[in-house]
């Protein structure tokens, strides 16, 4: 039997306070169910001090998880040890995560504590903790950076008070491996009641080397990494679970370790946070990236025709992949394509299934080749509204060099037909302004993604359209081989959860009023 070493995610937490990447309720939970059917070990919900939704999405990852422990995180402060437990109290295996800075850096000019303060702080906040809960995790921020000798005084005396689980971060990327391998050594042989505790590793990707430290902590001790969704994070992101999992299901030969990850699962939460967040997984990322199992050159094909093993070290079956790359066309029928979409994770209802199956018809006229990719955007696509208050119906743009752009637009609102023309700066621009007038709403646009879906000048075009008004945002996407109707459809699926979300604050707000008599 080999060593497990427990996955913990903090994709909720960590990924999402990668700028523009938040989330609502809605979309944490549906991230955390992947998360809990994968079998991470531990999932962090999120910060719950830091705000009233962060500490309701904490609450109800709590109430709705099934398997995995859920944490929330909390600075070396009694109120937010206090917030975080209110929040992660509901969980089956509820945990409560405090940190504080060790390092010479931050101690003096963030905290502006001397050691013996820190020491104090650590004694104060962890004993609260465990008396709240029985499973405590302390991390000593920017770890990679502290005096070893001070670092041994805190971890020792976190543990004294009821840690256990002690998280070395190298909260800024800035070490080597060796470096960060050797402080999780160093540990070890220095902290003398250190196997009263689980060493943690969390490593920030600056350098690009957050996989390769953890790997080196794991060689020197560590049985918990904590790693998020494609890397998501602060900065240049998180080592990402993919590749640490994988890392040590490939390389059992050197690393005698594993995990409980159910890695077939891999690619459907990394497409659906990336789906969730609007951030695109680059082409070339390890392991979930579009290439990770595409060959090109002549030698490499020739390779693999003969020997899958000659270019590839895992089989992409093992994260959840399909090897097909044209699997259906124009002459597919239903039974097929609703199997497809089950293989892929979708089970539309037979009203959906036969809306779906009319566009990939549509599709599949219009493009020579259909892959895997285009049928997971017609998939999400159709789920990503929220109430279709407005549906598209048909859009006509003249655009060029020589006269002002002008878009013909016709959309379906309270079973109406709508139809009007407007001009803009460009094809895209006056698009929005003819959906802007019809619909009578002016929200702001913070966000205008465009992605090609596969390659080809005949591909789908995705869309991502971020809208917000006041204290709201939606976010949404849209799929078509032109990219002018794609943006079409993704700002009325943004404007649709908009509307929708307005609609229901204003029901909640109505009810409080209610409730307190006013």
């Amino acid at each position: 039997m080999t060593e497990k070493i427990h996955i913990f995610d903090t994709t909720l937490r960590d990924g999402e306070q990668s700028p523009g990447a938040s989330m609502n309720l809605d979309e944490k939970l549906q991230i955390a169910e992947v998360l809990d059917s994968m079998r991470v070990d531990i999932i962090e919900a999120g910060f719950p001090i830091a705000s009233n939704g962060d500490f309701e999405a904490v609450k109800e990852v709590s109430k709705s998880v099934k398997n995995s422990t859920i944490a929330g995180l909390a600075r070396a402060s009694l109120k937010d040890i206090d917030r975080a437990w209110e929040a992660v109290q509901y969980a089956k295996s509820p945990r409560i995560h405090t940190f504080i800075a060790t390092s010479p850096l931050h101690m003096k000019y963030k905290l502006k504590k001397t050691e013996e303060e820190v020491l104090e702080a650590i004694q104060k906040t962890v004993t609260h903790a465990r008396n709240l809960c029985d499973n405590i995790e302390w991390s000593c921020e920017d770890g990679g950076r502290s005096e070893l000798s001070f670092l041994y005084r805190c971890i020792e005396l976190a543990i004294e008070c009821g840690a256990k689980t002690i998280n070395i971060p190298d909260t800024v990327g800035y070490t080597l491996p060796e470096e960060f391998g050797k402080i999780f050594k160093n540990v070890k042989e220095n902290v003398p009641n250190i196997d009263k505790a689980i060493l943690s590793t969390h490593t920030h990707n600056d350098l690009g080397l957050a996989t390769a430290n953890n790997v080196a902590a794991i060689k020197e001790g560590a049985r918990q990494v904590e790693c998020t969704i494609n890397g998501m994070g602060e900065r240049a992101g998180n080592s990402s679970l993919e590749e640490i999992v994988m890392t040590l299901k490939v390389k059992k030969d050197l690393m005698p370790f594993h995990t409980d990850i159910k890695t077939e699962s891999i690619m459907k939460a990394s497409r659906l946070v990336s789906s969730i967040t609007g951030f695109p997984v680059q082409p070339n990322k390890a392991i979930v990236g579009a290439n990770a199992f595409a060959h090109e050159a002549g030698i490499h094909q020739d390779g693999m025709l003969k020997h899958a093993g000659t270019y590839e070290i895992m089989t992409p079956e093992s994260i959840g992949l399909n090897k097909s790359s044209l699997v259906l066309g124009k002459h597919s029928g239903k039974h097929a394509f609703s199997e497809k979409l089950k293989e892929l994770g979708y089970e539309p209802g037979d009203n959906a299934l036969m809306e779906l199956f009319g566009r990939f018809k549509d599709l599949a006229d219009k493009k020579k080749e259909i892959f895997e990719e285009d049928l997971i955007a017609l998939a999400e696509d159709r789920s990503a509204s929220y109430d279709e208050h407005i549906k598209f119906v048909s859009l006509e743009v003249n655009a060029g060099s020589v006269e002002r752009p002008e878009a013909s637009l016709k959309i379906e609102m309270a079973d109406k037909i709508k139809s009007i023309k407007m001009n803009g700066n460009g094809p895209i621009d006056a698009t929005f302004n003819a959906i802007k007038k019809l619909s009578s709403t002016d929200f702001k646009l913070k966000l205008y993604q465009v992605n090609a879906i596969t390659a080809g000048t005949d591909a789908q075009g995705e869309v991502t359209v971020r809208l917000e008004d006041k204290d709201l945002s939606s976010q949404a996407k849209g799929s078509d081989p032109d990219i002018i109707v794609a943006s079409a459809k993704a700002y009325i699926n943004a404007l649709n959860r908009l509307i929708f979300k307005k609609s229901k604050s204003i029901k909640e707000n109505s009810s409080n009023l209610e409730i307190r008599g006013v």
